[in-house]
């Protein structure tokens, strides 16, 4: 797929700076088929992978591409299984010593650790209340 291309160039004159944007390349709105864009989310979500160097590598502007990752998180566009990014099981074991755990203040706080960052639960917290905190996490992260 051929790809239009930007050159942008300021220019410093008498009258003050001048932006200057030459495009070259195929013009107009593009069609992107489902399962291309299926690929390149998925290319996007591996590890390590920066979506403005995935963007760039398809010609797309990293907004799109951000707006399609968004498209594939609420179900809206379908991405290859093998391509989705693995989330570790939730484990919780039992305290080594219960009559201890039982003692201190926190043994009923469940701790999330995400990305360095841990969040804290009490058990006298609200489902609604929870969903909150883990959307204020994401929109941290």
């Amino acid at each position: 797929m051929e790809r239009q291309n930007e050159h942008r160039m300021e220019v410093r004159g008498p009258r003050g700076v001048s932006r200057i944007e030459v495009l070259d390349g195929p013009t107009g709105r593009r069609r992107w088929p489902d399962d291309l864009k299926a690929r390149i989310v998925a290319e996007s979500f591996q590890p390590g992978a920066r979506v403005c160097d995935v963007a760039a590598k398809y010609g797309l502007i990293a907004r799109h591409l951000s707006g399609w990752r968004g498209l594939a998180r609420k179900g809206e566009l379908v991405v290859p299984m093998d391509a989705v990014p693995a989330f570790e099981p939730l484990v919780i074991e039992p305290s080594v010593d219960a009559a201890a755990a039982t003692a201190s203040a926190d043994a009923d706080v469940i701790k999330v650790e995400i990305c360095g960052a841990v969040l804290h639960v009490t058990p006298d917290c609200s489902p609604d209340r929870a969903a909150a905190l883990v959307a204020a996490l994401r929109k941290v992260l």
